[in-house]
């Protein structure tokens, strides 16, 4: 039995009945084999990062360890960059805005893995993984072969992909590949960042100048998981049809929205949580961050059920008030 609670960002104490870490593609071949995981259940964790416990886990808990990062392509205006699943997702930003190569900067300090990163289409600050994606291999649980996936092939939406659904618990991501670009071309409207960099007397900013703005406004925001407990965001900002968010601005003109798919827009569930006066409400261990109504918080010996029952209680309460129903960001257990 491994206790996980050095392996998930919330803090949270669970046993897991099995636990291997893992170095390379040849041990996930042989432990396929030996494992037989078709057979039995197992987890896959990365930074644990975006994952709740409940309870104790009675399988197999397999963590990516696998690393590197190297340049496959090259031309005029692009690199790709494939990186294995393992690593650090903050560690392969800062790499490449050093070498000044653009377009994942604005995702600089999202917690967890590369390979967990296209699982949900991670996002920020006006971008996300599908925008600079090529490809990831996959090792097929079922059949020990290595795969690749396609952007398209890999279905990304908002927070979703493929590995949320129908390949759920199939695959083992070993790499990821990026393409990135020797031009970056900069994002600073979203969010705080442009005001920042006026406050920073920048007047042309590079990519650099954009990580370390968002790394700032997420520090200034979130709390440090190393201190206090927690998994980044829990919800999703919902998105709704623009005739209902029409109805919700009527009653709530101080209500933000951004452009989503389809004719639809999304809006701050951060928004909607604080409304509803669950910011900075604590509850013996736990409780929702006192800066982001977005973030719910261990402060030490809470547990997953804790935390999932007052997630529910959250979303009852904004349901009650707005009709708008929020959904876990967040993968439980």
């Amino acid at each position: 039995m491994t206790n996980l609670l050095p392996y998930n960002t919330f803090g949270i104490s669970a046993l897991a009945s099995q636990f291997v870490e893992v170095n390379s593609v040849s041990q996930l071949h042989n432990l396929i084999q030996e494992k037989k995981l078709s057979e039995i259940p197992f987890l896959i964790l990365g930074g644990g990062s975006n994952v709740l416990f409940t309870k104790d886990y009675a399988g197999l808990v397999l963590k990516n360890n696998l690393k590197g990062i190297k340049v496959t392509k090259k031309d005029e205006n692009h690199i790709w960059v494939k990186a294995a699943g393992g690593e650090i997702w903050h560690d392969l930003v800062i790499h490449c805005v050093n070498k000044n190569w653009g377009g994942i900067e604005n995702l600089s300090l999202i917690p967890g893995t590369v390979g967990a990163a296209p699982m949900q289409n991670i996002g920020a600050y006006g971008v996300e993984i599908k925008d600079t994606f090529e490809e990831l291999e996959a090792l097929n649980i079922q059949t020990g072969e290595l795969e690749k996936f396609t952007n398209e092939q890999c279905n990304f939406g908002y927070r979703e992909s493929i590995f949320k659904h129908e390949a759920k618990g199939k695959y083992f991501i070993t790499s990821v590949t990026f393409k990135l670009s020797k031009k970056p071309v900069l994002n600073t409207s979203y969010g705080d960042i442009e005001i920042l960099l006026k406050e920073w007397d920048i007047v042309k900013p590079t990519i650099a100048d954009i990580s370390k703005a968002v790394i700032a406004i997420r520090q200034s925001k979130l709390p440090d998981p190393a201190l206090l407990g927690n998994a980044g965001s829990f919800f999703k900002n919902p998105v709704i049809e623009f005739s209902v968010f029409e109805k919700l601005q009527k009653n709530n003109p101080t209500i933000k929205s951004f452009p989503a798919s389809d004719g639809k827009v999304k809006i701050p569930a951060a928004w909607l949580i604080e409304q509803a006066g669950w910011k900075g409400k604590r509850f013996g261990n736990i409780g929702v961050h006192e800066k982001q109504a977005l973030v719910l918080v261990n402060y030490g010996g809470g547990t997953g059920k804790e935390l999932i029952d007052l997630a529910y209680k959250i979303i009852d309460s904004v349901k009650a008030k707005f009709g708008v129903v929020l959904t876990p960001e967040v993968n439980i257990i």
